[in-house]
């Protein structure tokens, strides 16, 4: 055997033009072979007539530097008789390959975000090695499959006269989205969907458990609505779809989300306390999307409530009532005393005939993911908003990355559910890995076709990401900005659910500061593991935790490598810790320490009392006295106190890790054998100077 390279140098050409005789003869060599028979490679170039020895790289003795396509290959033997052959590659710079069509004059070129630059080259009609050469011109070096950032292709463009568009593939996603059209008489009247907007602590929530008649709020970390709930209510014999999006200023994407997917904006205002910043958000969303307002005056039994100032305040951002010649209802109503429901629903609806609102229920399937996470013993868990055609049981869906069929729906109450039309949220299970929030969804033929459009949105993403292209705690992060140690704060996101994560993203990539940025090198849904703590090691990155908590092998990797890791369970929290940091003022009042953890062995169900966990502590120590978290795969099910702690049938103060213990906590007895209750307690310390 003999290497190919070594082939090229000995008869003065190229590898590429050893590569292009074997394609010729009928040899196909396979991917990544250097090496070939060198009595086959005399064959082949004696069926070709010719050596050519001597003459080093062509016209003018000059050698040019020639990258190798790996691919070539595979894409079989080229033209076949080419008596020009090598002098006309030479001229071409093609290394064989048909000269690239030359696009009209005017014409715009679409090019795909992360095109290789064999891609480029023939979507602007020039050969790969003018394209490599002027790289090199501009000092990089380039193969031919190499991706090319944005920047180069405008570049590159201009250089040769051509007009380029780049095209992204959430652009596709958006084409494919707008692509069907329904005839008139398929349409038929679907219920409208209404998204909830407002400052936070104006009564969003609250307003919607009046008319479901349930509490929400009551499970919600800090009386903050976290993640977008999607229900439907009846009324007067028409159904109504709402979407409860977050009210606080962190949660601005999942709320323009919601936004997108709506009909008619509900924006609520208290009465009692007027136009608030997200306020002005939410109208500026609702005014994004193109969707009607109903504006909810809540809270107007309080007794400093004033309506008439709201009014006013509004007319200010272009929202007049219509008693005063505007266009926008307004209403006046208290979810806490029951007051103005029953008139809100009915100018829902008003409003909704009005718009007229159809849809194609025959049409194939497609939608919104409004939320999506990992559930123990379920797997992935989308919740889909279907916008067109009826989903069944047993549908093939792709959504962006990931893809699978429909193995089981539900409905928002947790009702199985064989098929969900137009307007109507379902819970879908099935995927084969976590959908993006906001993903556009549809149904496809088959699985294999969802698999091969999924691949397709992973390799153009990971494609865009490539052209693209230190441990630190948050409380020594001043220390090195002033230095001018660090440039930049890498962060590793992790939480419980997407919408999390894309909340979180998009409140942390707006803190700005004059000498260092937020740079987001890795998020995910789920508690933090090894992985994690092993790319923060190597990324000289902070762990952000919204809603998990890291396993015990994660938190002893932690404290091994130095990785600093914060968790949270309101997001405006991390904002303000990491906005805090970068000015150099976090010095936290409160520390929190971890005591020890301990698994849960075995259940007891004692009628008197509830569910006693048989225990055995693992790690450090539990004392009476600690706070308990409940996790479960890494994730936060519940935190709150120690009711009781038992040793054998004593009462004790405290149970030592190799040790077991009887654990009955405080209002909680949904427990599973196999979850960890970690114990905890906090400490108050003083600021530093």
């Amino acid at each position: 055997m003999i290497p190919v390279a070594q082939i090229a140098e000995q008869r003065g050409t190229t590898v590429a033009d050893v590569l292009a005789h074997m394609r010729r003869a009928g040899v196909e060599l396979a991917e990544g072979q250097l090496e070939v028979d060198e009595q086959v490679v005399e064959r082949v170039y004696a069926a070709s007539g010719g050596t050519r020895r001597g003459r080093p790289g062509g016209a003018g003795g000059r050698r040019r530097r020639v990258v190798i396509d790996a691919q070539a290959s595979r894409r079989g033997p080229g033209p076949q008789g080419d008596r020009r052959g090598r002098r006309d590659r030479q001229q071409q710079g093609d290394r064989g390959e048909p000269a690239p069509a030359v696009p009209a004059e005017g014409q715009v070129v679409k090019v795909p975000s992360g095109s290789s630059v064999k891609d480029v080259s023939q979507l602007l009609g020039v050969s790969t090695a003018e394209i490599i050469k002027r790289m090199m011109g501009y000092g990089e070096m380039a193969t031919i499959t190499q991706p090319l950032s944005d920047e180069a292709v405008t570049i590159l463009a201009d250089d040769f006269k051509r007009t380029v568009e780049i095209t992204h593939a959430a652009d596709e996603e958006g084409e494919i989205e707008e692509a069907p059209e329904d005839r008139p008489e398929d349409l038929k009247r679907r219920p409208p969907v209404i998204t909830v907007m407002g400052h936070v602590d104006h009564g969003k929530t609250s307003l919607l458990d009046a008319i479901r008649e349930t509490s929400v709020a009551a499970g919600e970390a800090g009386g903050i609505t976290q993640h977008i709930g999607a229900y439907q209510i009846s009324h007067d014999g028409k159904t109504i779809t709402f979407l409860d999006t977050p009210g606080h200023e962190a949660f601005t994407a999942m709320r323009a989300r919601g936004a997108k997917v709506t009909d008619i904006a509900a924006i609520v205002v208290a009465a009692d306390d007027g136009v608030m910043p997200q306020t002005v958000e939410a109208i500026d969303h609702a005014k994004a999307a193109a969707v009607p307002i109903v504006i909810v005056v809540n809270k107007i039994d309080k007794p400093d409530a004033n309506v008439e100032k709201i009014k006013q305040q509004l007319t200010e951002f272009s929202i007049v009532p219509e008693e005063w010649g505007g266009d926008t209802v307004f209403v006046e109503a208290s979810a806490k005393q029951r007051i103005g429901l029953d008139n809100f629903l009915d100018m829902l609806q008003l409003v909704a005939d009005v718009a007229d609102l159809k849809a194609n229920p025959d049409a194939p399937a497609s939608g919104v993911i409004i939320e999506a996470k990992v559930d123990v013993g379920r797997g992935v868990v989308a919740t889909m908003l279907v916008g067109r055609g009826t989903i069944h049981v047993g549908d093939a869906v792709v959504a962006g990355e990931a893809s699978g069929r429909v193995r089981a729906m539900h409905d928002f109450r947790g009702k199985p559910v064989k098929t969900a039309g137009p307007s109507m949220p379902v819970e879908i299970i099935g995927f084969d890995s976590v959908p993006e929030a906001g993903e556009f969804c549809r149904v496809v033929k088959d699985e294999k076709a969802a698999r091969v459009l999924a691949n397709r949105r992973t390799n153009r993403l990971r494609a865009e990401e490539l052209a693209k292209q230190t441990s630190l705690t948050l409380d020594d992060l001043y220390a090195r900005i002033a230095q001018g140690e660090v440039a930049e704060l890498n962060l590793v996101l992790k939480a419980d659910v997407q919408g999390s994560i894309e909340a979180l993203a998009d409140a942390l990539r707006q803190i700005s500061h004059a000498e260092v940025k937020v740079n987001i090198i890795h998020s995910g849904v789920g508690g933090i593991n090894e992985s994690d703590v092993m790319l923060a090691a190597a990324s000289k990155a902070i762990i952000i935790g919204f809603n998990v908590r890291p396993n015990a092998p994660a938190a002893a990797l932690a404290e091994s490598e130095g990785v600093d890791i914060r968790t949270y369970r309101v997001i405006y929290k991390v904002t303000e810790d990491v906005q805090a940091a970068l000015l150099g003022l976090l010095k936290p009042e409160v520390v929190e320490e971890v005591l020890g953890q301990a698994e849960v062995r075995q259940l007891f169900k004692v009628s008197r009392l509830g569910t006693i966990a048989g225990c055995y502590v693992t790690r450090g120590k539990i004392t009476r006295t600690a706070g308990i978290r409940v996790l479960r795969d890494g994730v936060v099910v519940h935190d709150g106190r120690i009711a009781s702690l038992k040793r054998f049938n004593e009462d004790a103060r405290e149970a030592l890790e190799g040790f077991e213990c009887g654990i009955l906590l405080d209002g909680f007895n949904d427990l599973k054998e196999g979850d960890v209750l970690e114990a905890y307690e906090t400490k108050e310390v003083a600021r530093g100077g």
